[in-house]
């Protein structure tokens, strides 16, 4: 059987180390794992812990970084991709992406993808709970895009809430699901 492809969006939200949990897990199953990285996210974590973790070279956002060799790595992303993951995915990226707004590597890669795309948001609860945030989530389900979570728990504002990320092997599941594993 031909191992599957696995692109996991990473965002900047305080439960992007989770994104090592799900990438050490699906890596685990065989399943080949590249980061890619948003540029708030490097504010948060250094890219190099996720090229160590998933044994690939990071994508960073930037879409205008000369390669190394000329590849349109978005579209050969969108392409490769058995399957989209976005853990943890924050209200902007969920808001981008219901838009079709398509400015760094990942939002081109889901744009242009046929696999199928899953977020798992993370964010506190109130911003969760937008009435924008809900209509965007509404509308990328009726447009075939996947959650998981977000679940009640503590978060980084320090309450406690619905908007506390998936757990990482929950996710790892959905993933497996939509790979039909």
């Amino acid at each position: 059987m031909k191992s599957k492809n696995v692109i996991i969006g990473v965002t900047a939200s305080v439960a992007c180390y989770k994104a090592f949990d799900v990438i050490s897990g699906l890596r685990s199953l065989g399943i080949n794992v590249t980061a890619v990285l948003t540029k708030e996210t490097e504010e948060f974590i250094k890219p190099i812990l996720f090229q160590t973790i998933s044994g690939n070279k990071i994508i960073t956002a930037d879409l205008f970084k000369l390669p190394e060799e000329w590849d349109s790595v978005h579209i050969t992303l969108a392409e490769k991709a058995d399957c989209i993951v976005i853990a943890p995915a924050t209200a902007n990226i969920i808001a981008k992406i219901a838009a079709g707004i398509c400015d760094d590597m990942l939002t081109c890669a889901v744009c242009a993808t046929r696999a199928p795309v899953l977020l798992a948001p993370a964010m506190n609860e109130n911003m969760y709970n937008n009435k924008i945030v809900q209509e965007n989530v509404g509308r990328l389900k009726k447009l075939g895009y996947h959650f998981t979570g977000p679940v009640k728990g503590r978060l980084a504002c320090g309450t406690e809430g619905i908007g506390h990320i998936q757990d990482p092997q929950v996710i790892i599941k959905e993933v497996k699901s939509l790979l039909g594993l």
